[in-house]
C-alpha cells in the first residue's frame, strides 16, 4: 500500500464513525474487515427518535381504561392519532365528541386513535366516557412519564403517527371540528 493510501484510511475511519453517530446502527456491517464501501450498497441513515415531526415516536407502555396492556410499537403498519387529555380540561371535552366520529369513521380504515388521559384515576375517566357516551381507546398516564417523555405542556395534545412510527404531524390545542381532523389525517392516511 502506498504512502498516500495510509495517509487516507484514518480519514476514512473517522468520516465513518461520525456519520453513524451513537445510536444502533440499521444498516448491517460489512461481511468482512474491508474500509472500503461496496459501490451497490447504500447505507439506510437510522431515524432519531424523539417527538418532533419526522422523528420516531418514542415507545411506550400503558394500561387501558378496561386493563388491557397497550404499546405504541404494537401499532406498526397503521397510522396512529394519538391525542393526550385529561377529563377536568374544557378543550379536550370541547373536541371528544369530534374524536369519537374520527374513531367510529376511520378505524375500519385502519386508523388506530389511541387517547392518553394524564394523571386520573380509572375511576375519573371512566364516568367521563360513560357520561359523554364515548368508546374511544383511553391510555391512563397515571404517574406522567409518558406526557413527559412527549414533553406535553398543554393539553389537549395530537400527534399524528405514520404506520412506520414516524410523526408526521403535531396539533397543540382542540380541534375544532371533524374536518379539522380528517385535514391532519392526510398525512397519515394516503
Amino acid at each position: 500500500m502506498g504512502i498516500k493510501m495510509k495517509r487516507f484510511i484514518p480519514i476514512i475511519l473517522i468520516v465513518g464513525i461520525l456519520a453513524s453517530g451513537c445510536g444502533p446502527s440499521t444498516t448491517t456491517p460489512p461481511a468482512s474487515n474491508t474500509t472500503t464501501p461496496s459501490a451497490n450498497t447504500t447505507p439506510t441513515p437510522a431515524v432519531t427518535e424523539g417527538i418532533n415531526i419526522g422523528n420516531l415516536a418514542p415507545d411506550f407502555q400503558l394500561q387501558t381504561l378496561d386493563g388491557q396492556t397497550v404499546k405504541l410499537s404494537d401499532f406498526r403498519g397503521k397510522p396512529v392519532l394519538l391525542n393526550f387529555w385529561a377529563t377536568w380540561c374544557g378543550p379536550c371535552r370541547f373536541e371528544m365528541p369530534f374524536l369519537q366520529q374520527i374513531n367510529d369513521s376511520y378505524s375500519a380504515k385502519g386508523l388506530v386513535l389511541l387517547t392518553v388521559d394524564i394523571a386520573e384515576n380509572s375511576t375519573v375517566v371512566q364516568k367521563f366516557m360513560t357520561d359523554l357516551n364515548l368508546s374511544m381507546k383511553v391510555a391512563l398516564d397515571t404517574n406522567k412519564q409518558v406526557a413527559k417523555a412527549y414533553s406535553i405542556t398543554a393539553i389537549p395534545s395530537t400527534f399524528l403517527i405514520d404506520k412506520n412510527g414516524i410523526i408526521r404531524g403535531k396539533v397543540p390545542g382542540a380541534f375544532p371540528n371533524k374536518e379539522a381532523i380528517e385535514n391532519e389525517l392526510k398525512k397519515i392516511i394516503p
